[in-house]
């Protein structure tokens, strides 16, 4: 951000600390993420989160990779899962996001199929990856899942963004 005058503000420098993990927090904030819902099939039934951890990470052969929290209720769930779904999310599709972020099992009023094997396959998504999981690596307080993207979908549209804490829209330039 820049001051009246256009110029820009200082930095703040931390150095990271478990006694202050929101500082680093607000740091990362700083990196405008899209947003996505990953599904899988569960114990319990079709299971869905939220999250802005996700990152093409080759081509050939076709790998991405998602970051799911440990402390998170539906963890062990997807660190155990044989396949799962990554939906990108449109810049309409806000709701959606912040449903997946509390709601993990609550799949009413979502337009979805069951996809292969299962997995729960929202309709309507900016993109979506088919994935079946080859590698789960430690992470801190998350662990890195990487899959192989077995079938991919899109359409045209505006992502949904995420920057400190706050939901956005991408503005193209005329």
């Amino acid at each position: 951000m820049t001051d009246q005058s256009g110029t820009p503000r200082p930095m703040q420098t931390i150095t990271p600390s478990p006694d202050d993990p929101r500082a680093l927090r607000d740091a990362l904030g700083r990196f405008a993420t899209g947003v996505t819902v990953i599904t899988t099939a569960s114990d319990i039934g079709p299971l869905g989160i939220t999250a802005n951890s996700f990152a093409s990470v080759s081509l050939d052969p076709p790998l991405v990779l998602w970051s799911p929290a440990r402390a998170s209720k539906r963890f062990a769930a997807y660190a155990e899962a044989k396949h799962y779904a990554i939906h990108i999310l449109g810049a309409e599709q806000e709701e959606l996001s912040r449903h997946f972020a509390t709601q993990g099992s609550d799949f009413s009023g979502i337009d979805w199929a069951p996809g292969a094997h299962e997995t729960p396959l929202i309709e309507g998504c900016l993109a979506r990856f088919e994935c079946t999981p080859v590698a789960v690596h430690d992470g801190g307080d998350h662990v890195i899942v990487v899959g192989r993207v077995d079938r991919a979908s899109w359409r045209d549209g505006a992502p949904l963004l995420f920057l400190s804490g706050t939901f956005g829209r991408f503005a193209r330039p005329d």
